[in-house]
């Protein structure tokens, strides 16, 4: 089979290769997929790069990405609850990275049945940006009436906690960029915040949740805008002490401005490390089949043309998920 792999860290063009690899052996929980589209995020980027060598490693070369949606092939034995042909969408665990392939197999558990109502193309946008977005909006218990600021709306994560955060009731505050206000706006928003001409810390006042997907000073100044008692969950912040334990670091202690804004809002802090879950992405595919939730696809492009989209991945200009159409 053909599969874009990572030869080597460095620069993306110099670091990609299509090789031709034997089909994966399936395991008894695993069902192998003949992969028509997969989806490339942020994350695949710095793994290219090598930014992520310390929480990451991975054996050179390896498969890149880990949304995929296709169908299904064949099944180890111990699967029962999908069927030869079934249409399904995942994003894959760790340990079976490689989603740019003609196939690969997925433990079962990880796997979904693909929403009715939408492409190949469509469901491959969602797992990883998807599960991100819902993971993080139920750790931090998301209710009706919840006031929710939420972090660059027009990227893949921000873009779907929108509309999900909107299913749950509630009222929704976001920032981005001029060019992008009239279309994250339609994606339901209740007050887009562009952070070129406003500031958001003057608009979204205590407010229940924030989602911080951008890091840094952001995470910090998140506890200017929450209510006291309210939470702060992160995607790309610090760790928390859940987080760090979870990661075999047991005597990690939270940066001590984070740990004192924390306190003194009596807020809590939560870093979620997002989780592959078919169960989850059933319920994502209920949400989308309602027409809650709608993908939103930045460009597609040929498996030929991989190299390409890592490229237009690494402008950070997309609006929405670039997805590649495999097969």
């Amino acid at each position: 089979m053909r599969a874009l792999q990572i030869l080597s860290y460095g620069e993306i063009k110099d670091s990609l290769v299509f090789n031709e690899l034997s089909k994966p052996a399936v395991q008894s929980n695993d069902v192998l997929i003949e992969v028509k589209a997969a989806a490339i995020n942020p994350i695949d980027k710095s793994i290219i790069l090598g930014n992520l060598q310390g929480m990451l490693p991975i054996p050179l070369p390896s498969t890149s990405a880990y949304d995929v949606s296709g169908i299904v092939l064949e099944k180890g034995d111990g699967v029962s609850n999908f069927e030869i042909g079934d249409l399904v969408y995942s994003r894959v665990p760790q340990e079976q990275m490689g989603t740019l392939a003609e196939y690969v197999a997925v433990d079962s558990a990880a796997v979904s049945k693909k929403p009715g109502n939408i492409s190949f193309e469509e469901a491959a946008s969602i797992p990883l940006a998807g599960l991100t977005a819902f993971q993080s909006l139920e750790a931090a218990g998301i209710k009706k009436d919840d006031r929710v600021l939420i972090h660059a709306g027009s990227g893949g994560v921000g873009s779907l906690a929108i509309q999900y955060a909107k299913a749950q009731g509630a009222f929704v505050y976001t920032t981005t960029s001029t060019t992008n206000l009239s279309w994250v706006k339609a994606l339901g928003a209740d007050r887009v915040i562009d952070y070129k001409t406003e500031d958001y810390r003057s608009i979204a006042k205590d407010v229940d949740i924030v989602l911080d997907t951008l890091g840094q000073n952001y995470t910090l100044e998140s506890f200017e805008v929450v209510k006291q008692g309210g939470i702060v969950v992160s995607v790309v912040g610090p760790l928390d002490q859940a987080s760090a334990k979870m990661l075999g670091m047991s005597d990690y202690k939270l940066p001590e401005a984070l740990a004192k804004a924390s306190s003194n809002r009596k807020a809590d802090y939560k870093f979620i490390l997002m989780h592959p879950n078919g169960a989850h992405l059933n319920e994502i595919k209920s949400l989308i089949e309602d027409e809650k939730i709608k993908p939103i696809i930045d460009k597609v492009y040929p498996f030929s043309e991989s190299i390409e989209a890592f490229t237009h991945l690494a402008t950070g200009r997309a609006k929405g998920k670039i997805v590649v159409k495999v097969s």
